[in-house]
């Protein structure tokens, strides 16, 4: 399970349209307070800049082949799979189906998310936000704005390609089809804040993924997403109850799966409210460590800094920015 990290000039265009529309517009404007005539306000400048990054990800075929591939891990798993949940008739094929839907918004949330932030970092894209009126706001906008954009495809292409090629899940009511919308949102607004808090500090790229990747394969298979976790030790239950994607891949199975399935869920039930309630505690918690630490990123960001961390990535064979 891979995950494209665009390094090439896609990035680095969105980042340059950005920043030369707001000097323009900053040039335009003065002040205290207020809107000032000829400048966007914050969340106009990172929707504006977030609809910029959603058109450069359609274009970049390596990125989106990153995505496609996950997808296809998850149906030729699912299609491998004959059994049925324990305690029901219903195919372990479509929990794991849920979990994995799951494991996915995590992911693009956890990984691609601080890989792109330091990808970014390392062109100088933070430097450059440091000249731009309302930058980090605006920058963490869009930032979420593309992370939504390529969260919701993922998951709205696995859950149709699984319905008709392995008769995946879906929902069976109005209210599974609710329950889906506000776990899914829920879950992004706990991992997309807290991934670009972990973007702000990891060092570099590829640092960046071996760091991530082995403790988010270690959730998926410890937190119910791939089999039940009552199959779990204690131990290794509590441990996962912990972080947000045992609670996001419940709820997903909440809104997924016919309610015989509760019966391989630990306490017998959904437990919807505790669901919120995590996500919602991950959520402020990231909120509050992310924008600190993406502004003291940025102010410590200097051209000196920057043009030394080039020619080092130069002397170990990266390509220059």
């Amino acid at each position: 399970m891979t995950t494209a990290t665009d390094t090439g000039p896609g990035t680095t265009t969105a980042a340059q349209e950005h920043g030369t529309a707001g000097r323009g517009r900053g040039a335009a404007g003065g002040g205290r307070g207020g809107a000032v005539p000829g400048r966007l306000r914050p969340w106009q400048a990172g929707v504006r800049r977030g609809g910029i990054e959603v058109r450069h990800l359609l274009r970049n075929r390596k990125e989106l082949m990153g995505y496609v591939t996950n997808i296809v891990v998850a149906l030729g798993l699912a299609g491998f799979i004959s059994d049925d949940v324990p305690g029901t008739k219903i195919p372990m094929a479509q929990l794991t189906l849920a979990g994995f839907s799951a494991y996915l918004l995590f992911q693009i949330g956890l990984i691609s998310l601080p890989q792109i932030l330091v990808t970014e970092r390392e062109e100088g894209t933070l430097l450059r936000l440091r000249a731009t009126p309302g930058g980090i706001p605006a920058y963490l906008i869009a930032k979420s704005l593309l992370i939504v954009v390529m969260a919701l495809a993922t998951l709205v292409v696995l859950l149709g390609a699984a319905a008709v090629l392995v008769n995946g899940p879906l929902p069976h009511s109005p209210a599974g089809w609710l329950t889906l919308l506000w776990v899914t949102a829920l879950g992004l607004l706990a991992v997309v804040p807290l991934g670009a808090a972990i973007g702000a500090v990891l060092p570099n790229p590829r640092e960046a993924l071996a760091m991530l990747m082995l403790p988010a394969m270690a959730l998926l298979i410890t937190s119910g997403a791939m089999f039940p976790i009552s199959k779990m030790p204690v131990v290794v239950q509590n441990i996962a109850s912990v972080f947000p994607l045992r609670w996001m891949a419940q709820g997903l199975r909440a809104a997924l799966l016919p309610d015989a399935a509760r019966a391989a869920e630990l306490s017998g039930s959904w437990q919807l409210p505790t669901v919120a309630l995590v996500l919602v505690a991950w959520a402020v918690l990231g909120f509050l460590l992310a924008v600190p630490l993406l502004r003291r990123t940025a102010r410590r960001e200097s051209g000196s800094r920057l043009t030394a961390r080039q020619h080092k990535a130069q002397l170990n064979g990266a390509p220059a920015a």
